[in-house]
């Protein structure tokens, strides 16, 4: 590996060259089942034949031109997306962490707007928002803070699905204007809350006049059955972001926004060179047709639903098993020890997986993977853990 790099990943000793659908093939033509998609990335899989003539055709055509001009197809992207989300407009970025921090800058202009010299955000324990120096502070991890300090004000924090912590720092501090939360939170595992937790946020924050945003930068995109995870919930919040599967893996990242929320930035106050150009807009586009047209965010559900039923059954009596979960296509299978060396494993194996908070296998592979590769995914995981000393 060159020293050019410098050395912020840990990374597997494996050169991927190819993918196609749910596999990736490394220098040597081995296949790997791609469960992970880059991070929830590549939901459609890999060299998706519409994705890829999408940014064909607009590499070809015109790629950039920076946001001092009218981008079409970045209005109409922002179009859908507020049809889709209920939302009123859009920020685009590159990534979540820059949609997130949008979204950090609005809670503060609108803290300002109410007269609140130094607003605070409620943020959650175990949350991951970013690597910028907010979206790293409003991070509910220890481990992502550390070297970084100082870090910055204005964030209060609470248990992650704890509603009363959140009514006890309501009714103790009166500059807080928002509340910043995951729906669900994956990068420490795929904890899912109470069914009924974002509706009682919602009324907290209708009661206090906060804003509820959402960092749904991994959970959107048909990730967990609906194109939003809020949407199950049947609420609207003032601001919520995503990214990762917007462009299958073309950088993009949206923070919108609606109601006051949606007043708050105005020219001048904020600004991406790159954001919503031609090509990512190109590509995302493409993602939203394929979700909408080929019924993915049904199949992010019937697949997930299938997988947890098959690890259930295949582990049943297991006692290393603490627990089996899922959302759609965001699946977590909780050990009672210490399991990474199962990553290296699963690759040799010719699977690809990940393990957050050491105990916690999390899979995040493609909405349109087959139910014999969802099958093979389960059955190469839980051989895994058989195979455990």
């Amino acid at each position: 590996m060159t020293e050019s790099i410098m050395p912020t990943y840990n990374r597997i000793p494996v050169s991927m060259v190819r993918g196609e659908g749910s596999y990736l093939y490394d220098e040597d033509g081995k296949a790997y089942l791609d469960a992970l998609t880059g991070l929830a990335v590549v939901g459609l899989g890999h060299a998706h034949p519409g994705v890829a003539a999408a940014i064909a055709e607009q590499a070809a055509t015109l790629m950039h031109t920076s946001n001092l001009y009218r981008i079409p197809l970045q209005e109409r992207l922002a179009d859908r997306l507020c049809e889709i989300s209920g939302m009123e407009n859009v920020f685009f970025g590159n990534s979540g962490a820059e949609a997130n921090e949008a979204a950090l800058k609005i809670a503060r202009i609108y803290g300002h707007s109410k007269n609140i010299a130094t607003p605070d955000v409620i943020v959650m324990d175990m949350s991951f928002h970013g690597r910028t120096m907010a979206t790293l502070t409003a991070t509910g991890n220890r481990k992502v803070h550390a070297g970084f300090e100082p870090l910055l004000s204005g964030f209060v924090r609470a248990p992650f699905n704890d509603i009363e912590s959140v009514k006890n720092i309501g009714a103790n501090n009166k500059n807080v204007v928002a509340v910043f939360v995951e729906p669900i939170l994956g990068e420490s595992g795929v904890h899912i809350p109470a069914d009924n937790y974002l509706n009682e946020l919602r009324a907290v924050c209708d009661q206090h006049g906060w804003l509820l945003m959402l960092d749904e930068v991994q959970t959107g995109n048909g990730r967990t059955g609906k194109f939003f995870a809020y949407q199950h919930a049947g609420i609207l919040p003032d601001v919520v972001t995503t990214a990762k599967g917007l462009a299958n893996g073309v950088p993009i990242g949206a923070c919108l926004a609606s109601g006051e929320a949606a007043k708050m930035l105005v020219a001048g106050t904020h600004g991406s060179t790159f954001g919503g150009n031609f090509l990512s807009c190109a590509a995302a586009h493409a993602v939203l047709d394929a979700i909408e047209n080929d019924g993915l965010m049904d199949r992010a559900t019937e697949l997930g639903d299938r997988m947890v039923a098959r690890f259930e059954d295949a582990l049943k009596g297991n006692n290393r098993i603490d627990d089996i979960r899922n959302k759609g296509l965001m699946v977590a299978v909780q050990l009672t020890e210490p399991c990474t060396q199962l990553i290296g494993e699963a690759v040799d194996a010719g699977l690809l997986i990940n393990v957050t908070s050491d105990t916690i296998i999390r899979m995040l592979p493609p909405l349109t993977m087959s139910d014999d590769e969802a099958d093979t995914i389960v059955d190469k995981v839980v051989a895994l853990i058989n195979s455990l000393g």
